[in-house]
């Protein structure tokens, strides 16, 4: 398979995996007839790294609202879904990126750059958990993970290119300003010779943080392929996988590093 359907979203701050507005989600998800969906970054329950410190009831609460979770993730009508969790490890949480798929549940990445500051105390809350940026198969695609803030440690977005992707996904919870995430998506899609797809949280937090939503997608040359609003809140991009492996021949992909 040549093309594949990716969809990208903005879920609302506070999001649970059921009643009305879970049910209209779904509905506009699958209606869209995507192979593929990328969530925003642990997208259920409020957002507790908007607290200064850390809580460890509240932690395991927000473990469990994810862990409870998944089940309707995967009753989506989608082929696969790359979302993001946290998991209790250690007496923190770590950010756990985990692909679904048939059924299975799958392991990909551990967040390892975290912000520190108002509505994003996220060093207090994570511990950075198993190492290494892997690259993974899923929905016919070679696939790499940043999770939101890594999105700007961009030689990671060049190693993934080297290492064949055709697709960096990210998951974001990012503010309304957004010049530089899309500074960044766009590069780490050219430096990468790969698409780079972003889903983002909307809406207010509890204790005033404002998410920005805007999802975003890039092709392999850095175009913007399209955006989330307000009132498209999922959108599809068509990742040629001939694409990006072609344009991982073309500048600046093929320049040798000292």
């Amino acid at each position: 398979m040549d093309e594949v359907k990716v969809g990208y979203v903005q879920w609302p701050e506070g999001l649970t995996h059921s009643g009305a507005e879970w049910d209209r989600i779904r509905r506009n998800v699958e209606a869209s007839r995507v192979d593929l969906l990328i969530t925003n970054e642990m997208p259920f329950g409020s957002w507790l790294p908007e607290r200064s410190e850390f809580d460890s009831s509240a932690a395991h609460s927000w473990a469990e609202a994810h862990e409870q979770a998944i089940d309707a993730l995967k009753a989506l009508q989608v082929k696969a879904v790359v979302s993001s969790r946290p998991v209790i490890r250690g007496g923190k949480l770590v950010n756990e990126a985990f692909g679904l798929q048939d059924g299975q549940y799958r392991y990909l990445h551990h967040k390892k750059f975290f912000p520190q500051e108002a509505g994003f105390y996220e060093e207090t809350w994570f511990d950075r958990g198993q190492s290494g940026f892997e690259t993974f198969e899923l929905a016919g695609l070679e696939i790499g993970v940043l999770l939101c803030t890594e999105l700007f440690f961009n030689e990671h977005a060049r190693e993934y290119g080297r290492g064949g992707v055709d697709l960096i996904v990210c998951p974001r919870a990012s503010g309304t300003s957004m010049h530089r995430w899309k500074a960044a998506g766009a590069l780490a899609a050219i430096v990468s010779g790969a698409y780079l797809i972003s889903s983002n949280r909307y809406g207010p937090g509890e204790l005033g943080q404002q998410f920005g939503g805007m999802g975003f997608a890039y092709a392999p040359d850095g175009m913007l392929i399209g955006e989330t609003s307000k009132e498209a809140p999922v959108c599809v991009a068509n990742v040629s996988v001939a694409l990006a492996r072609q344009q991982k021949t073309e500048y600046p992909c093929y320049v040798r590093d000292l």
